[in-house]
C-alpha cells in the first residue's frame, strides 16, 4: 500500500449507497487458505495499519486517509476468502442531516471497519473509552477524529459526556456511532443494552438508526482480545434499519431498536448454520 493509493482526492467509497454489499474473494492465496489468521494479521499490520499510524503521528490523519486504511482493513479480509455483507445502506443515505448509530458490539472488527461503511455518507465519531486515546500509535489516530470520550468509572459523568459533547458533535453535523453494551459478546443481551443512544438523539432532537453487527468472524485473542483467530468461513455481517425518531420515553422505540438488532442476529445464525 503506497500514499498515492491511498491519497486520491476523492474518499474512497467502498460499500456504495444501496440495499446490499457483498463482497469476497473466490480464490485467496496459497498462504491465506493454510494461514487465514496469520496472513491477515501480516498484512493488516504491515499494510492499511502502520500506514494510518504513521499519518496519525504527522497529524495527517483527515477523514480520506480515515476511510481508505478502513476500506484497506476489509480488503484483506476479503482477500482471504472472508465474505463481508453491508445492508441498509439506502436507508442511511436517505436520512438527511446526522443521526446516532446504535449497534451491539461483537469484536473489534467494527472499529476497523465503521468508518468506510459510514463515512462516505456522512461525517461520523464515535463515542469511545479514554485508554482508546491515549494508547501509543493508535492514540493520535483516534484523537484525530474527535470522538466524545468517557472514563467508564462513573456512570452519571459518562452519560453527561455523551450528552453533551455528543448534542455538540451532532450540531455541527457529525453524526454520532455509540454501543452501549460495556464488553464485546456473541451473544446479544437486552438488559445489557442501556439507554444512551436514545438518550443523545432525544436530547439533540436527531433521528437513531440500529446497526445490527455480527462479526464473530473476527475471534477475540487469550493473550490480546484484538488478536484473535480470523475465520473466512463465517460471514462478518453489518445491517442498517429504519431509523428511528424518539417520542416521550421512548419506550416503543427503544423496543423496536431491540427487536430489530436481536432478530438480525437470530436470522444470521440461522442462515449460517450457527444455531447451535
Amino acid at each position: 500500500m503506497t500514499d498515492s493509493m491511498m491519497n486520491e482526492p476523492r474518499m474512497r467509497d467502498k460499500y456504495g449507497r444501496g440495499e446490499r454489499y457483498e463482497g469476497g474473494s473466490p480464490r485467496p492465496p496459497v498462504m491465506a487458505r493454510a494461514f487465514p489468521s496469520l496472513y491477515f494479521y501480516y498484512r493488516l499490520i504491515t499494510g492499511p495499519v502502520q500506514w494510518l499510524f504513521r499519518k496519525g503521528a504527522a497529524g495527517q490523519c483527515d477523514d480520506a486517509a480515515w476511510v481508505a486504511a478502513s476500506a484497506a482493513c476489509a480488503d484483506e479480509l476479503e482477500r482471504i476468502g472472508g465474505s463481508l455483507i453491508v445492508e441498509g445502506l439506502d436507508k442511511v443515505a436517505a436520512t438527511e442531516g446526522p443521526c446516532v448509530f446504535v449497534a451491539n458490539h461483537m469484536s473489534v472488527m467494527e472499529t476497523f471497519f465503521l468508518p468506510a461503511v459510514i463515512r462516505p455518507i456522512k461525517p461520523v465519531t464515535f463515542v469511545v473509552k479514554k485508554s482508546l486515546t491515549t494508547m501509543p500509535l493508535f492514540g493520535p489516530v483516534m484523537r484525530s477524529r474527535d470522538p466524545v470520550v468517557v472514563r467508564r468509572e462513573n456512570p452519571r459523568e459518562d452519560l453527561a459526556t455523551v450528552l453533551s459533547g455528543g448534542t455538540e458533535r451532532l450540531n455541527k453535523g457529525v453524526s454520532i456511532v455509540v454501543v452501549p453494551q460495556h464488553t464485546r459478546s456473541r451473544e446479544f443481551d437486552p438488559r445489557q443494552f442501556n439507554t444512551i443512544g436514545e438518550k443523545l438523539a432525544a436530547r439533540a432532537g436527531v433521528p437513531l438508526i440500529p446497526l445490527a453487527l455480527k462479526t464473530d468472524a473476527w475471534g477475540m485473542g487469550r493473550l490480546a482480545k484484538e488478536l484473535g483467530r480470523i475465520r473466512p468461513d463465517i460471514p462478518a455481517r453489518f445491517a442498517f434499519g429504519e431509523p428511528v425518531k424518539i417520542e416521550g420515553a421512548g419506550r416503543e422505540q427503544r423496543a423496536a431498536i431491540r427487536d430489530f438488532i436481536m432478530n438480525k442476529l437470530v436470522q444470521w445464525q440461522n442462515e449460517d448454520g450457527e444455531n447451535k
